[in-house]
């Protein structure tokens, strides 16, 4: 997909990658529909957009309510006909340790990296097997193939995005609709920042946003980077386990 005068809906716009995402699409000729929780960051990221002689519609909107979502979906089609390409840009890595966790933080981070997805996927498919085409990109992590240290939760419930993505790509291939998935590394948002999990290879949000948007444009089906990690989780995935856990448990200086 060549992204020049196309409608791209970005949810989890207001921040992070995803902000950065809109603000280099937006320029570029585009139409945005920002989504996020936070009503006033989406106001000035339209107003810069705005600026930079592109269109961005600004809609605040919880993921974790299905009902939003799909608000968000019909007020896109209302303002511009159709939804070319969306990417699902939400999720929260916090620390966790299984030995000292409960299980209701568990589930609540299941919640926050699937259940949105989940709430922001199915409105979009609904419109986009009506238009017979589309592109939908999700954002997921490389800790969405192995069991990172201080990451289980998050690590499990981005697997789970990661297979469902795959069997949408084999069930609305008759539409027309295509899937990505792009598996960040390490990226230095403002919310990691202090979240005191080791981040080695980290990139800038900037730098994230344009390995993103290439996998858009080339409709890459999993797009894993930065690339020397990319390298080290696919070599994890055919080494034995004992072999991964103490290599990914000396990379992350878990410390018990």
């Amino acid at each position: 997909m060549n992204f020049s005068n196309k409608t791209v809906l970005i949810a989890g716009a207001s921040t992070g990658i995803g902000r950065a995402v809109a603000l280099q699409l937006g320029t570029q000729g585009n139409r945005i529909i920002a989504t996020a929780r936070r009503q006033e960051l989406l106001d000035a990221l339209a107003d810069k957009i705005s600026n930079a002689g592109g269109e961005c519609l600004p809609i605040a909107a919880d993921a974790l309510n299905a009902m939003d979502m799909a608000d968000v979906v019909n007020k896109a089609v209302e303002r511009f006909g159709v939804i070319d390409a969306a990417l699902l840009n939400i999720g929260d890595g916090p620390s966790f340790n299984m030995s000292t966790t409960g299980a209701d933080a568990v589930k609540q981070n299941m919640r926050i990296n699937y259940d949105t997805l989940v709430n922001s996927l199915m409105p979009l498919i609904a419109r986009m097997k009506e238009q017979k085409y589309g592109l939908i990109a999700h954002t997921n992590s490389l800790a969405g193939f192995i069991g990172l240290p201080q990451q289980g939760p998050y690590s499990a419930a981005k697997a789970a995005g990661r297979i469902l993505m795959d069997t949408c790509r084999i069930e609305l291939a008759p539409w027309n609709i295509r899937f990505v998935s792009v598996y960040p590394g390490f990226v230095a948002t403002e919310r990691v920042a202090a979240d005191g999990i080791p981040a080695p290879m980290e990139i800038s949000e900037g730098a994230a946003a344009k390995h993103i948007i290439y996998a858009m444009e080339n409709e890459k089906r999993d797009y894993l980077f930065p690339f020397p990690l990319r390298w080290l989780i696919r070599l994890a995935r055919i080494l034995p386990k004992p072999v991964v856990a103490f290599i990914t448990s000396k990379m992350m200086a878990e410390e018990y």
